[in-house]
């Protein structure tokens, strides 16, 4: 039963993005199967559909959408009845509680989350900091931070703070380096959240020696040595036990998992001061 294909159809009225994390956050959990995902974006109209559902029947799959317009909806559930394949609306559930808890109708309005809000601007806003920000850059405005990262090279500083920066997080990075001090606006920093990552020495060995072996440099340095990289690691917990700073292992953890941790300090850090004041 192994390496079998199949096609899976994702529909939306909007960017697409929300259906497609849903499928693959549950396509994952499948092992032997291909899936062929047919992403339909920004579907809005009836004559839209009509060219999406031709390429269903051509392509026979399990339809999942995320679609507000009743129309278009009847429109991928008749169909799909008729071709006799599942069809789902990923949050159609979700929003029935919500309607009977809120004791509301929902705005019929696609792509809706994606609008031109303060929301919007505050993330644009957290982008142009972190990218500023990145590696160490701009130490002087640290302490405008909503978090920094800390940790050797390597340690997946960047990709968290660029995630974060997609949830509106102000993030900034700054890496340790051997027998260099860490900036004294680190130091200094009062306001920002301070997270240190550490990551077990072999694998930050092996990601080290992949990433030299893709720039074409030598992979023979105090860089990749065990011994030296085994030693950056214990210093580094060394500073993070000495300054109190909050330490994450990312060894085993996604980037999508790290910065859930570090929103998790966020939220709970905003509620102690809250219920100090």
């Amino acid at each position: 039963m192994a390496n079998r294909n199949f096609h899976v159809h994702l529909v939306s009225d909007s960017t697409g993005e929300t259906v497609s994390s849903v499928a693959r956050a549950c396509l994952v959990q499948y092992e032997g199967i291909f899936v062929q995902e047919h992403v339909w974006s920004l579907v809005r109209s009836p004559a839209q559909m009509e060219k999406v559902m031709q390429a269903v029947e051509r392509d026979r799959g399990p339809v999942l959408y995320t679609l507000v317009d009743p129309e278009l909806r009847d429109v991928v559930r008749d169909h799909c009845r008729r071709l006799q394949l599942p069809c789902v609306g990923v949050l159609d559930q979700a929003m029935s509680v919500l309607a009977v808890h809120f004791h509301s109708k929902s705005e019929q309005w696609p792509g809706r989350q994606h609008q031109l809000d303060e929301g919007y601007f505050d993330r644009i806003d957290a982008m142009h900091y972190t990218l500023a920000h990145d590696d160490g850059q701009s130490t002087h405005d640290l302490e405008d931070a909503d978090v920094i990262l800390v940790g050797p090279s390597r340690t997946s500083k960047t990709p968290t703070c660029v995630y974060l920066a997609n949830r509106g997080v102000r993030a900034a990075n700054v890496p340790l380096v051997p027998q260099v001090p860490p900036p004294v606006e680190l130091e200094e920093a009062r306001r920002p959240l301070i997270v240190g990552l550490i990551t077990d020495p072999e694998r930050l060995v092996q990601i080290r020696v992949n990433r030299l072996r893709l720039m074409q440099q030598d992979t023979e340095s105090e860089y990749t040595d065990m011994d030296t990289v085994q030693s950056e690691i214990q210093e580094a917990r060394r500073l993070y036990a000495r300054r109190k700073w909050a330490t994450i292992d990312v060894t085993r953890r996604s980037i999508e998992e790290t910065a859930a941790a570090i929103l998790q300090m966020l939220a709970t850090r905003r509620e102690q001061r809250l219920q100090s004041t």
